[in-house]
């Protein structure tokens, strides 16, 4: 016959059980993996953008040689009509060799624009990828701990039953546990400006050495 005591032991277990399940949609654990998902779209959508960054660079580029190629045909016009006396001409060329220096020196200003842009975003792209690898990391710690907090649970449910309750504080404790874990995070992922300009020197060194 089931005493008072060993059905009050089942109910605490139970309502233990309900607890824990409640819990999981605040999960800290649950939490970073709705975060990472998110950021991991972010991360995508973001290398889409430095990709188009760098289209655009190369866009204005081939802009930029048109109008160099054309400035200088329209300048060796320019002489010639000048030289033969075609006041016409010479005045045309003339304004085309004007629009066609604006041109060249705006592109220029564009496209060094563009490659300052195109470096801070590649930088800034690379650490979101860098904090996406983290946030895996710390998911897959919180989820050993998490883990192996639950056995010990449904280990002590088999051999120490008595201790059920007795362990509801501990649980309220693992949950402080885990969910101070989760606010550290987005923590120490930082990397310092000088550490990534050594980086980028580093690797614009290589490149150079390569071509050389």
């Amino acid at each position: 016959m089931t005493t008072l005591w060993d059905r009050f032991k089942f109910a605490v277990a139970t309502d233990v059980d309900k607890v824990l399940v409640k819990r999981e949609e605040k999960n800290p654990i649950a939490l970073l993996n709705q975060y990472i998902t998110e950021a991991e779209k972010q991360t995508e959508a973001t290398g889409k953008w430095v990709e188009r960054q760098a289209q655009l660079t190369t866009k204005l580029e081939k802009e930029l040689a048109e109008a160099t190629k054309m400035l200088e045909k329209r300048s060796n016009q320019f002489d010639l009509a000048n030289t033969a006396g075609e006041s016409d001409l010479t005045a045309f060329a003339e304004m085309e060799v004007a629009a066609y220096s604006n041109r060249v020196a705006e592109l220029k200003m564009s496209i060094s624009e563009n490659q300052t842009e195109l470096i801070d975003l590649e930088h800034r792209y690379e650490e979101m990828k860098h904090k996406v690898k983290d946030m895996k990391v710390k998911q897959l710690q919180l989820m050993g701990k998490e883990n192996a907090t639950r056995a010990h649970y449904q280990m002590d449910k088999v051999l120490s039953p008595e201790l059920v309750a007795e362990r509801i504080g501990s649980y309220d404790d693992m949950a402080s546990y885990i969910k101070s874990l989760g606010s550290k995070v987005e923590e120490d992922y930082e990397r310092s400006a000088m550490e990534r300009r050594l980086e980028a020197l580093e690797k614009n060194s290589a490149n150079k050495s390569e071509i050389g």
